[in-house]
Formats: C-alpha cells, sequence, structure tokens
C-alpha cells in the first residue's frame, strides 16, 4: 500500500503545494519558544521598550509602520543604521506621505531605505524584526503606532517575542512580500502620482 495517501498526508501536501504556488494559507502555527515581553501605553514608557529594542539589533531591523511621527525612534532607526545594523522601512503611503510632523524624512536623510505601501487601503501592520536570523532574534508587534499619541494618550499594547527565530522569519518573509510590492521614496512630501 505504498501508494496509499492518508487523509493528513493530503492535507500536509496541498498545504506544501499551495506554499510552493503562492497560494493563501489559512494560518501558521507555532511551537511556544523564546520569551515573552508586554507593555501597555500610556502606563508603561513603551517607547523606551521600542528603543531599547533597537538597540539591541547587531545585523538587521525590517520595520512595518501605520503612522511615524516618534522622532525619537527614528533617531534610534539612524543610530543602528550608523553603527552597521541593515534598517529598512515599510510604511503606510497616506499616513506618511506629508512631510510636516513625520519622522520619516529624518529616516530618509539619513540614507535608511524607506517605501511606502500603496496597495492596501490601510497598511497597517506595526511590526519590528530584529536579527531574524539569530541568534538573538526578536518581533515587535501590537496596536502600539511609532507616535507621540500612541506613546502618551492611547490605550495601546505591545509584545516583544525574543528568541523565537522561527516566528521571526515568518513575519520577515511577509515583510519581503510587502516589500516587493512597495514604493521607494527619497523625498517628503510624497505625490505618489
Amino acid at each position: 500500500m505504498a501508494g496509499l495517501v492518508t487523509a493528513g498526508r493530503r492535507v500536509a501536501l496541498a498545504v506544501a503545494l499551495s506554499l510552493l504556488a503562492g497560494a493563501a494559507v489559512a494560518s501558521q502555527r507555532f511551537a511556544a519558544e523564546g520569551e515573552i515581553e508586554v507593555a501597555f501605553a500610556p502606563r508603561d514608557d513603551t517607547e523606551k521598550v521600542v528603543i531599547e529594542l533597537i538597540r539591541s539589533a547587531r545585523k538587521s531591523l525590517e520595520v512595518q509602520a501605520y503612522a511615524f511621527t516618534s522622532r525619537s525612534i527614528a533617531d534610534a532607526l539612524v543610530a543602528a543604521q550608523r553603527r552597521g545594523v541593515r534598517v529598512e522601512v515599510l510604511a503606510d503611503a497616506q499616513m506618511n506621505r506629508r512631510g510636516k510632523g513625520n519622522a520619516i524624512g529624518r529616516l530618509l536623510a539619513a540614507g535608511v531605505p524607506v517605501a511606502f505601501e500603496t496597495r492596501y487601503n490601510a497598511a497597517h501592520n506595526k511590526v519590528i524584526i530584529v536579527d531574524a536570523e539569530g541568534p538573538r532574534c526578536a518581533l515587535l508587534t501590537g496596536s502600539y503606532n511609532f507616535t507621540w499619541s500612541a506613546n502618551n494618550r492611547n490605550a495601546e499594547n505591545l509584545l516583544i517575542v525574543r528568541e523565537h527565530c522561527e516566528l521571526a522569519r515568518a513575519y520577515r518573509a511577509n515583510w519581503l512580500r510587502h516589500r516587493k510590492e512597495a514604493t521607494r521614496v527619497s523625498t517628503l512630501p510624497w505625490r505618489g502620482d
């Protein structure tokens, strides 16, 4: 009965084939691993937590931002790039196209690669992927925008998963898919016409 394929193997084969073909899958599951840190704004100093995470990077930082007005976070990303960390930022085009009040201009002025996501009504991801290849990988996600308001006025959450590189690589794979569809930005204000 070597030619007989069980139902479980058919499902596994179908998932593998759909991944190879680039088709959507319902979700991905990972065994629990690593350390988890949480912070809640405005109670916790969430901006400080984000900056400390950025400072921990040794090789790479991939960022996805919906709104980005925090000069302190932008400055931490610039400092990371200056110390040899590869830094790249994806941001929602609608929320970040203006120059006034936006921290994207600080990144551009320092030579940090920035691309705007234009395919979606809202590129609402808030993600920082640190050193996805390890050994000290980390992933930040949650509702927290990289803004002064998120740190001081809003009820926000952030979650950092450390030392779970399989999860960090899954987020990076998604980041790379988004990067392929994004438009590189060189100046603000950006019109995208």
